[in-house]
């Protein structure tokens, strides 16, 4: 039998049903004694650990939060209009509202552009 390359094998596996590929890997291991769960699943254990470090390293999408309006209501509502596509009446009720999430996973400078903008509109704006 002639020596199949990986390229080979891959497009061999592609063409099997997920069934056909399911008895492969069990016949591959009874023959050759092996366990292909065991170090499956200590990649699928140490990824999210990973990513949950590099969360904690850098955070790429913040949540402005509206902690509380201040004196200047009308300002605030103008400037939540100007940063959502909210209309008068929900960016009313969502600044009543508050403490609530002004904008959700946005990026870190339209994140600090939004909390500068309500800030000087009068707001306390939080950053999570």
């Amino acid at each position: 039998m002639a020596k199949l390359t990986t390229a080979e094998l891959i497009d061999a596996f592609k063409e099997l049903t997920l069934i056909e590929l399911s008895e492969f890997v069990k016949a591959f291991e009874e023959t050759f004694e092996v366990t292909a769960a065991a170090p499956a699943a200590v990649a699928v254990a140490a990824a999210p650990a990973g990513e949950a470090a590099a969360e904690v390293e850098e955070k790429d999408e913040f949540d402005v939060i509206l902690a509380a309006v201040g004196d200047k209501k009308i300002q605030v509502i103008k400037e939540v209009r100007a940063l959502t596509s909210l209309g008068l009446g929900e960016a009313k009720a969502l600044v009543d509202g508050a403490p609530k999430a002004v904008l959700e996973g946005a990026k870190k400078e339209d994140a600090e552009k939004a909390k500068e903008a309500l800030e000087a509109a009068g707001a306390t704006v939080e950053l999570k």
